[in-house]
Order: C-alpha cells, then sequence, then structure tokens
C-alpha cells in the first residue's frame, strides 16, 4: 500500500533543492552587494569586476550540458555534492584575495563551476518527480532561491558593516559548503528509484528497475525549430537579468543610494521575485510554455523602459517591484517548457543546453554593461540595449508554438 500523499518522497525533493537554490542565488545576489566594496579597496574598474562576473557565467554556461549529462547518467546527488563544496571553497577564498587575477580563480572558475550544477540538477530533477504539477513545484523550488536573494544580501550587507567583507565571505562560504552537500544527500534521481510514481500518485509500485522515460534524445530535439527558438530566448531574458543583478547597486549608489537602501533593492526583486515563481509556476500548468514565456518578456519589457528613467530611489524600488516577477518567473518556466516539449528522457541534457545558451548572455551582459558606464559615463546605453535584448525576446518567444508536447520531426 503506498503511503499517504503528504509522505510522498518528491516534497521531500522539492525542500532539498529549495534550499540548494536559495544558497546558489542569495550568493550570486551577495556578489552585488561585494561590487562597491571590491572597487573601493582595490580601485579595479567596473569592467574588470564585471568581467569576473562574466567569467563565472561563462564556466556555468561552458559546464551546463556536461552537468545536465551527468545528472541523466549518475543522478543529481553525486553532482550537487561536487558543485556544493566547490561553491563554498570559492567564497570562502575570497577571505585572502589579493589580486585581480585571483578574484577571476575564486569566483569566476570556483563559484562558476558550483553555479553549474543548481538550475540544471535541482530543476531537471524536480520535472522527473512531477508532471501534472511540474510548473508549481519548479514554482515553489525557485521560490526558494528567491527568499535566499532576499535574505542573503541582507545578512551579507550587514556582516559586512560589522566584520568587514573578508570575514564575510570566509563565514559564507564555509556555512554555504556544509547546508548545499547536506541537502544533496537527500537527492534521487527519479521516484522509480524508490518504487514510487510521478506526483504522489496512488496506485501500485512500479519496478524496482528504473521505467524507461518518456521523451526525446538531443539529435532528434536539434532538428526542431523549438529548441533554437528557446536558446535564443533564454540567450535575451538572462542578458538582462544578471546585468540588473550586477549593477543596479552601483547605479544606485551613483545616484545617492546609500549602500544598506541599496541593498535592499536586491532584496525588492527577490521578493517580488517569489510572487512570480510561484504565481508563473502555477500558470504554467494550466497555459503552458508560450504564453507564459511571453507574460515574462512582457513583464520585463515594461521594467526596463521603467528604468530608462529611474534615478530616484523611489523610482528604483518602483522598478525592483515590477521587475521582480519577470525575473523569477523566467527562472522557473524553462526548465518544465524543455519538459513539455521534449520529455524527459534527455531532460537534463536539452535544459543544460538551453542554459548554456542564455549564460554566453549572462556571461555578455554584465560585462557589456561595465565596458558602456566606463566609455560613456553612464548606463543609459547599456539599459537601452537591454530593452532591446527584451524586445527581441518577446518577438521569439511569440514564434513558439501553442501545443505542449513534442511532435517528431
Amino acid at each position: 500500500m503506498m503511503p499517504p500523499r503528504t509522505s510522498f518522497y518528491g516534497y521531500r525533493i522539492v525542500a532539498a533543492c529549495g534550499v540548494i537554490q536559495a544558497i546558489n542565488l542569495g550568493g550570486i545576489f551577495t556578489f552585488g552587494v561585494l561590487f562597491p566594496e571590491l572597487e573601493n579597496e582595490f580601485g579595479w574598474s567596473r569592467t574588470a569586476i564585471s568581467g569576473a562576473t562574466s567569467f563565472a557565467f561563462l564556466m556555468v554556461g561552458a559546464c551546463a550540458i556536461l552537468m545536465g549529462r551527468a545528472t541523466d547518467w549518475l543522478g543529481p546527488r553525486i553532482v550537487l555534492t561536487v558543485a556544493g563544496a566547490l561553491l563554498g571553497l570559492g567564497y570562502g577564498l575570497f577571505y585572502r584575495m589579493e589580486a585581480v587575477w585571483e578574484l577571476y580563480l575564486y569566483y569566476g572558475l570556483l563559484v562558476g563551476v558550483g553555479l553549474a550544477a543548481h538550475d540544471v540538477c535541482t530543476l531537471s530533477t524536480i520535472a522527473r518527480w512531477f508532471e501534472r504539477r511540474r510548473g508549481l513545484m519548479t514554482g515553489l523550488v525557485k521560490a526558494g532561491g528567491g527568499a535566499g536573494q532576499v535574505v542573503v544580501p541582507i545578512v551579507a550587507a550587514a556582516l559586512i558593516a560589522g566584520v568587514g567583507w573578508r570575514l564575510t565571505c570566509l563565514l559564507f562560504g564555509l556555512a554555504a559548503a556544509i547546508v548545499l552537500v547536506a541537502a544533496a544527500q537527500a537527492m534521487r534521481r527519479n521516484p522509480a528509484e524508490l518504487g514510487l510514481k510521478p506526483d504522489g500518485v496512488v496506485g501500485d509500485k512500479v519496478s524496482d528497475a528504473v521505467q524507461e522515460e518518456e521523451g526525446v534524445s538531443l539529435k532528434e530535439a536539434a532538428k526542431t525549430r523549438i529548441l533554437w527558438v528557446l536558446c535564443i530566448a533564454k540567450f535575451c531574458d538572462l542578458f538582462c537579468l544578471f546585468t540588473v543583478i550586477i549593477h543596479i547597486i552601483p547605479y544606485s549608489m551613483d545616484h545617492g543610494t546609500e549602500p544598506t537602501v541599496a541593498a535592499g533593492l536586491l532584496s525588492t526583486i527577490g521578493a517580488m521575485s517569489i510572487v512570480g515563481r510561484i504565481v508563473l509556476g502555477g500558470a504554467f500548468d494550466r497555459i503552458g510554455p508560450r504564453w507564459s514565456l511571453l507574460g515574462c518578456f512582457a513583464i520585463l519589457t515594461a521594467s526596463l523602459v521603467m528604468l530608462q528613467f529611474a534615478e530616484s530611489t523611489w523610482s528604483l524600488f518602483i522598478f525592483a517591484i515590477v521587475y521582480g516577477p519577470a525575473h523569477g518567473g523566467f527562472f522557473t518556466i524553462t526548465s518544465p517548457s524543455v519538459a513539455e516539449y521534449f520529455g524527459t528522457r534527455s531532460h537534463g541534457t536539452l535544459f543544460g543546453l538551453v542554459v548554456c545558451c542564455g549564460t554566453v548572455g549572462s556571461t555578455l551582459g554584465p560585462l557589456v554593461a561595465g565596458g558602456l558606464f566606463d566609455a560613456l559615463g553612464s548606463y543609459k546605453g547599456a539599459f537601452a540595449l537591454l530593452l532591446g535584448f527584451s524586445v527581441l525576446g518577446l518577438f521569439m518567444a511569440s514564434a513558439l508554438p501553442s501545443h505542449r508536447r513534442f511532435e517528431s520531426p
């Protein structure tokens, strides 16, 4: 007899994935708080500091397909254990940093490789454990990431004010490694490993042998227009999203916002992203990939129009409130979109490919924005470019089919 629904192991997977997301995404947002500290202490240009972020995202992209394939083959537990240890080590080594090359090694390489696993492994696992409620459960996992975006930057800013940025990074690195490695031990590749069915469906247990998952191979998916539309759309949204995350604090401080208040912008984005993750994740199960993606790009475009004119602190907080749901929505709907169009048999690999293409955008975005600021002395050109990519993404989303299931070419 099956255990009651409330004891379905998939909910433990959701909880573990939410914790992993919180630490990883909290760490990404914390780098925005560290940005002015590094600029003030070392005198490095914003291009140089942004370059480390871009290198980290380049590593995320370069390793995403590898992490996805490793998840398909080895399961998420091993992959996330190694990734968590690397991320914690990278942040911990900030304690001894003196040269810009160390920033690229510790954050760009170690943290970057660690980050490569967090979305691909966790969300691919969720896609296998849930079918009918795939979007909602993905949204709940990403809400965990949103909670990390709210809490971690505030705690980091308070610690930096008290004990300095070096000790703050050491403490975060140690805590991150412990929590991530511990959470990874709860992961299982799919419900069949435990003799269960997706969504906690009550019925006869499945065979102890891992059941064959439905879906297509990378080779089959690569022949379709859908996959490449998703890749281009992901490039557009991550170009915008990570540029905002990295540069919104320096931009707000340039216009007179106090550092702790500026950190509140990231927390506001994180809080509103939780709304987007849950609402848009739940809506995904009803409206499907195309309309979910169109909705995210429409919200993003509206917020970026506002950003062109936002200079005062209050106007930047209004921008953050409007922008936040799109930020959360994009990170929520990509994985279930891949599963809806292509199935779960090669989900880790296909999702990794989409993430890889997207991280080209997240690599270029902060670097280009930093270069434009250094050249022009303002962010006006960079923010106009973001608006252009958002409109392009809106156009690409409109090219997706409305049907949910992949049809063989």
